[in-house]
């Protein structure tokens, strides 16, 4: 009767364990390429002290010997009549640089002081943002500060609130002098348009390969139910439904909170790591045992699984919607990139409506089957033919397994991929001995299935992932890969390098655990079609390898608004702008990029 409790907790502590598995910030991965443990702390770098100067909103930055805060990552923005509005700083003459993340900027050393003009009204809240390095090579994450300002009174308080949401009757500061922007409102109109563009990347991503598994274990508990009465599909509808919005919510929650802390994340990143991934390769061998009918899970041992949808009750449904988001992970839809790049640079509640969209378009369809009686009589009558179908869909259970084992040897080592297995050895051992009348041939199912989390949990070769092997060379020529062609392995300095000669370059953010990435390297970006047109063209390939935590690639999705992979950039060169090509490739769409950016 609990067993379903139990294995509801241990699949949530699944998927909260990931989201707060061990992942640095992005100024701790630095502090560890420099070697130093003497950096200060970001409020100690840089202290800001804010008042008011007649109509002005003077900001006064002091900042520590050998620290420097970037000028262009000054902003300003002010809550007025209910919307953020964007603000240009004033900010004085810099020192130039030439940075080797952002190129010829202007930096500030020891002090620097912005003025903002002060809007006529009453208080409003003003949000700081700012972000600087130390020339011993640490650099800091993007510093918010919130202020309540109220120019009646002089005063300008700190608000702790890291995403507070205040409503203001105040317009918003005209502008003045020069060194005004055009202000950039956030709407209404713009938060609708990502959050439909989530919906349709939820009801896409039903159709991505990483997702089948879970469209078997859908159709399978339809199947079962079509004999129940209309209230009870609803219901397994609606349960569903609050799995995947649950679930959807918690990675939401989770990544929002850690970013604002400054952590380096996007979606799908939890499969960086190899515990996680380890897990999963757990899970769906035992679903495949189980739709194989070797075992009945659902009692005892193996209570995480298929055995909470072979139930056929509620906590099936609910069970089914947790799944389907914990495997969609290494996948992004069409859509998906830009709306949830956008969800994770907004606050707590303008991102979580973004997420809610995006889970409402994944559960639309089991929904709408569940509650449409004309979709719902569609199906057919349930029969011996559905023993076949469920063992048939056992197969891609192990092929997702075995997928995600070749991901784990990417990412920590074959010896870590050999102590998977071993587990999964022991997960079968113990599911023979368990079936068994006698006590001590129990006991021995017990203590396999503990050997099992012992190699999950305490084996060094999973905390310790190695570098991803690649064929792409580090010396800046390239090496022949198997599919993709010649490749660059990605690095600041070497892109802005082949950009400044002017030859086009064609850049490809990827993950080994990516379907997506996978998949559009197999129909388009390896195939000689296009070997043969970047040949011609003169076209460096470059790749950029996410299956592993990496700062710098984190930060290069960052800089396109992306949240995951895949993203494909190319520069065609000669100072013409970049192009960025949609998440799901075809020969012809590259092949179009290449014509656009050369002709642009």
């Amino acid at each position: 009767m609990k067993n379903w409790i139990l294995s509801l907790a241990m699949l949530a502590g699944l998927l909260l364990s990931s989201l707060l598995s061990s992942t640095p910030t992005y100024a701790l991965d630095t502090a560890v390429e420099s070697n130093d443990g003497q950096f200060l702390p970001v409020e100690t770098a840089y202290r800001m002290t804010p008042r008011i100067d007649g109509d002005e909103l003077l900001m006064q930055w002091d900042i520590a010997d050998g620290y420097y805060l970037y000028g262009h990552r000054f902003k300003a923005s002010v809550v007025a009549g209910g919307q953020p509005h964007k603000l240009a700083l004033k900010l004085p003459q810099g020192k130039h640089k030439q940075d080797e993340y952002f190129g010829d900027v202007e930096v500030y050393y020891h002090q620097v002081i912005a003025r903002l003009p002060l809007p006529d009204g009453g208080p409003f809240t003003l949000k700081l943002s700012s972000q600087g390095c130390a020339d011993a090579g640490l650099c800091y994450p993007p510093n918010h500060r919130l202020y309540r300002v109220d120019s009646a009174s002089g005063s300008v308080m700190r608000i702790d609130a890291p995403d507070a949401v205040v409503t203001d009757s105040a317009p918003a500061p005209a502008e003045s002098g020069r060194a005004s922007a055009p202000v950039e409102v956030f709407s209404l109109q713009q938060l609708l348009a990502m959050a439909a563009l989530a919906f349709a990347g939820g009801l896409i991503l039903n159709l991505m390969p990483c997702v089948f598994p879970v469209l078997a274990l859908k159709a399978i508990s339809l199947l079962e139910s079509s004999d129940s009465t209309a209230g009870e599909r609803r219901m397994h509808g609606l349960v569903y439904t609050a799995g995947v919005v649950c679930s959807f919510m918690l990675v939401a929650g989770v990544l929002v909170v850690l970013r604002a802390s400054g952590q380096e994340l996007g979606w799908g990143y939890q499969l960086q790591s190899p515990w996680f991934v380890a897990a999963l390769v757990y899970l769906f061998f035992l679903m495949g045992l189980s739709f194989s009918g070797v075992i009945e899970l659902g009692a005892g041992l193996a209570g995480v699984g298929q055995g909470l949808v072979e139930k056929g009750g509620l906590s099936g449904s609910f069970f089914t919607g947790v799944l389907a988001v914990v495997v969609a992970s290494p996948c992004t839809a069409p859509f998906m990139g830009a709306s949830l790049g956008f969800a994770l640079t907004q606050p707590m509640a303008i991102a979580l409506t973004v997420f809610l969209a995006l889970a409402l378009g994944m559960a639309t369809p089991f929904l709408l089957l569940s509650i449409v009686p004309g979709l719902g009589r569609l199906l057919p009558r349930p029969g011996n033919w559905m023993v076949t179908l469920k063992e048939v869909m056992a197969f891609p259970m192990y092929l997702t397994g075995i997928w995600l084992l070749w991901v784990l040897g990417r990412q920590a080592g074959i010896n870590a991929a050999m102590l998977v297995l071993i587990g999964c050895l022991l997960i079968a051992v113990a599911v023979y001995f368990w079936k068994r009348p006698v006590r001590w041939q129990r006991g021995l199912a017990l203590v396999a299935s503990l050997g099992a989390v012992f190699v999950l949990t305490t084996t060094s070769p999973l905390s310790e992932p190695v570098p991803v092997l690649s064929a792409a060379r580090d010396d800046g020529s390239a090496f022949p890969l198997t599919a993709d062609g010649d490749a660059l392995r990605y690095s600041p300095d070497r892109l802005a390098s082949l950009r400044s000669d002017g030859g086009p370059v064609f850049l490809n953010v990827t993950a080994d655990w990516c379907i997506t990435c996978k998949a559009n390297e197999k129909v388009a970006l390896g195939t000689d079609t296009i070997k043969n047109a970047m040949a011609a063209q003169h076209i460096r390939y470059m790749k950029a390898d996410w299956t592993n935590r990496d700062a710098e690639v984190s930060r290069l999705l960052a800089r396109y608004k992306r949240s995951g992979v895949p993203l494909y950039v190319f520069f065609p060169g000669d100072g013409k702008a970049e192009v960025v090509l949609p998440q799901l490739l075809s020969k012809e769409k590259v092949l179009t990029a290449f014509q656009a950016g050369q002709g642009s």
